[in-house]
């Protein structure tokens, strides 16, 4: 065979294109291409299976533009086949997979898909060797070979594809705006279809009265008809963030995170108290009142090294590790002049600096990540060395699930050490962080929130008429 027959007929793509997938719905998506890719995928999120003719489809939704979650597609696809598909991270995945026609550079062609949720790979599609192989050549230094597409001919496209809240009203409790967890959420929320907005918390009031109680935000808006509020409240607000959400649930207006499991969480010694009453595993802690006492609190948990933790202290802040007798000595005899009130626990040296975040959220564990430390700075976020997905036992996840239960908490993100005696708690926080732990695990954890305050009103999106789920 010549080399101008291997080119003849081939189309030269660079590393990134446009292309289309007409049977689906969709005018125009960028793609990854990678040849070192055996399979394409499809970003899909909402993937529901039913029958069709006595066969089986999958109804699932699509968010074409990268950076977009509020252009939607809704499609339905009859599945050709299930398998286990294994990430970059290694991670094994059993994803469903269809077939449809792609569309490239004026050639179409029948490819199959993988369905699978790119939110965190910033592409919405990839396009493996599979549906290259004979029709495509790649320069990996070069985009777009095949054609640019303007920004506006990409708003044409979708026009109508654009899409009006009619779901549940739900409020969002935080304080920053601009914090990548709350725009997750405010995210997840309008790509279900809700009507959803971060009020302040310092921005709302509240009126007390028998008969006409009610919630106000600045300006005078009335919040007294929301469906459902998720609380993200920072450890400064915790007194007055509480007391609005338990107007809120007065109100008869669900809260994912109650108004009682929020102050349990954030008062330390008491969740610690309340652990070990359920029979949950934590480091030997010590707790007093007096510098008096002092050299007994640190033989209490094994003497040096020790962890000296603020009670007050917000999510990985105000936890220092303390190498020597002389240095938690200073440490705690400082903290007390100061009035604040402080827990000393046992150093677990067999962890080495790591531990595990799991977040639960209504009852599962949808995440799980191991936290490498620099040592003495080893809880602050800033001064994490890595954070990688963790593989964890049945035990640890059992222990997580039961913790936050047992603190009441729909989320939860509950930290954890591996010592020589099993997994032990260190922390549940009822405002854990997201934004990392997506990037992380990949997951679309803001959006298992959301579909928690789903199941709890009974609210079910229908993605086509025809639907039946499978089972």
């Amino acid at each position: 065979m010549s080399k101008s027959d291997v080119f003849h007929n081939k189309i030269i793509v660079g590393s990134e294109e446009w292309c289309a997938m007409p049977a689906l719905g969709i005018p125009a998506t960028k793609a990854r291409v990678d040849s070192g890719a055996k399979t394409s995928s499809l970003h899909a999120f909402n993937i529901r299976p039913f029958f069709k003719g006595g066969q089986p489809w999958v109804s699932f939704e699509v968010h074409p533009l990268q950076n977009n979650r509020r252009t939607i597609i809704r499609c339905e696809a009859e599945v050709v086949d299930k398998r286990i598909v294994k990430s970059s991270s290694g991670i094994g995945e059993k994803r469903y997979v269809i077939q449809t026609e792609l569309q490239l550079h004026g050639q179409s062609w029948p490819v199959e898909l993988t369905l699978t949720n790119r939110d965190s790979m910033g592409y919405r599609m990839l396009l493996g060797r599979q549906a290259m192989h004979g029709r495509i050549l790649v320069d990996p230094a070069a985009s777009f070979l095949c054609g640019r597409i303007a920004s506006q001919q990409i708003e044409e496209l979708y026009q109508a594809h654009s899409r009006t809240p009619s779901g549940l009203r739900i409020g969002l409790l935080a304080s920053n705006p601009e914090l990548a967890s709350n725009q997750r959420i405010l995210e997840a929320g309008e790509e279900r279809g809700h009507r959803i907005r971060l009020y302040d918390v310092r921005q709302c009031y509240m009126k007390l009265d028998a008969e006409h109680p009610e919630i106000h935000y600045r300006g005078g808006k009335l919040l007294n008809k929301l469906d459902a509020v998720i609380p993200r409240i920072r450890p400064d607000l915790t007194f007055y963030g509480c007391a609005l959400v338990r107007q809120f649930e007065s109100l008869g207006i669900y809260s994912l995170n109650s108004a009682e499991a929020i102050a349990h969480s954030r008062d330390k010694l008491y969740s610690l108290q309340h652990l070990l009453q359920n029979g949950l595993p934590i480091p030997t802690t010590g707790f007093a009142d007096s510098p008096l006492d002092t050299d007994e609190l640190i033989d209490m948990v094994n003497g040096a090294p020790m962890i000296v933790k603020l009670l007050e202290g917000p999510e990985r802040r105000g936890v220092v590790l303390a190498e020597s007798r002389t240095a938690g000595e200073s440490l705690i005899n400082a903290f007390k002049s100061l009035q604040a009130n402080l827990l000393v626990q046992e150093y677990i040296r067999e962890s080495e600096g790591k531990s595990l975040r799991l977040l639960v959220v209504d009852g599962k564990v949808v995440c799980a990540v191991e936290r490498q430390g620099i040592p003495g700075q080893f809880r602050h976020k800033k001064q994490l060395a890595r954070q990688t997905v963790a593989r964890i036992s049945t035990e640890e996840r059992r222990l997580a699930i039961k913790a936050a239960r047992s603190i009441g908490l729909k989320v939860a993100g509950v930290d954890m050490l591996r010592s020589r005696k099993g997994p032990l708690i260190l922390e549940v926080t009822s405002s854990p962080a997201l934004a990392d732990l997506e990037e992380v695990c990949g997951k679309d954890l803001a959006g298992a929130m959301v579909s928690a305050v789903e199941k709890q009103l009974g609210w079910k999106r229908q993605l086509a008429s025809s639907v039946k789920s499978e089972g």
